[in-house]
């Protein structure tokens, strides 16, 4: 079946892509394999309207209400490989989604969004997984509003997690930084600052949490020591995920993001882009504000062009008209 768009990706920058296609009356092919940042997370914030809000709940609504569209279908899976036939649809291959096995099903679009987001690393920390997204994060400007007056824990090695650390004082009582048992990968100048802003530095590594979760106390260490904390930041690395992108050919910039247009066309004819794997600030709103553009700018694209089967015919492409009457 050949759609007029196809979105890859169902958190909130592929769901707003697909409405807003969906509201120029272009057929639209969700697909999505449940694979969220943010599944982990109780709550997120800053998202207007709906601050805080449970990020499942807050896909489940949106969800719904890109339902009542009759143009969009969804699909779910994973897009294991997307490629362009001779006639420059996009053709995707659709995934289980649970092994990555291919289905054999393969769908055709005449413009792609890519909203496929980013893959967390994560600290190896037991019990990490009862407390993230109740009193362990990644992401300072969505949680660093309730560590204010708390003491934070840090965990990373990189030479950027300096930076992350003195971030954190915009709101934290004190910060300490444990490398996971590496050593920080930062000069003596970086070291100093840290230093001359009470930032405490520890090469050890973190073995466990103390307290319930939801109820942290306290990181332990190899060593033995227990450093007092509220909360944890974890700041090591995440990957965009980039693969359908480039086996596109989509450009990339120099940070292993897409490079886009202000309206989220990539490199590639036909092909946009939005949420995480973009440049700029990593939050839902973000995402959904940047999924709505490119959802606008790939149906306003089809202007002018015979859409997908079943689809009502695309307006006239006004600059080809004019230069026509003219």
């Amino acid at each position: 079946m050949l759609y007029d768009v196809a979105v890859v990706g169902g958190g909130p920058a592929g769901l707003s892509a697909a409405t807003w296609a969906a509201r120029y009356r272009r057929s639209v092919l969700v697909v999505d394999s449940g694979e969220y940042r943010n599944r982990w997370v109780d709550r997120s914030h800053g998202y207007l309207g709906n601050d805080p809000a449970d990020p499942m709940e807050l896909l489940r609504r949106a969800r719904a209400d890109l339902a009542r569209y009759p143009e969009v279908t969804f699909c779910e899976g994973r897009v294991s490989a997307a490629r362009r036939n001779a006639d420059g649809q996009f053709v995707l291959t659709i995934g289980d989604g649970v092994r990555d096995r291919d289905t054999g099903g393969e769908h055709a679009a005449l413009r792609l969004v890519l909203a496929t987001g980013v893959v967390d690393e994560f600290p190896e920390v037991d019990g990490f997984f009862d407390h993230y997204g109740r009193s362990v994060f990644h992401c300072a400007t969505c949680d660093g509003y309730e560590a204010q007056a708390r003491s934070v824990v840090v965990l990373g090695w990189g030479e950027h997690v300096v930076a992350f650390a003195l971030g954190m004082l915009d709101w934290a009582r004190d910060v300490t930084i444990v490398t996971e048992g590496r050593r920080l990968e930062a000069g003596d100048a970086h070291r100093s600052v840290l230093a001359r802003h009470g930032i405490a530095l520890w090469e050890d590594d973190a073995v466990a949490f103390e307290g319930g979760p939801g109820g942290l106390q306290g990181v332990r260490l190899a060593t033995g020591n227990v450093l007092g904390a509220d909360i944890v930041f974890f700041s090591i690395a995440h990957r965009p995920r980039l693969e359908l992108a480039e086996q596109l050919g989509c450009d990339m910039d120099g940070d292993g993001c897409l490079c886009v247009d202000r309206d989220g066309l990539t490199s590639v004819e036909g092909c946009f882009a939005a949420g995480d794997i973009t440049p700029g600030f990593q939050l839902a709103s973000i995402a959904a504000g940047k999924g709505a553009a490119a959802g606008v700018a790939a149906a306003i694209s089809l202007q002018g062009e015979p859409g997908a089967p079943g689809s009502p015919p695309p307006a006239p492409d006004p600059e080809a008209e004019l230069a026509a009457g003219g």
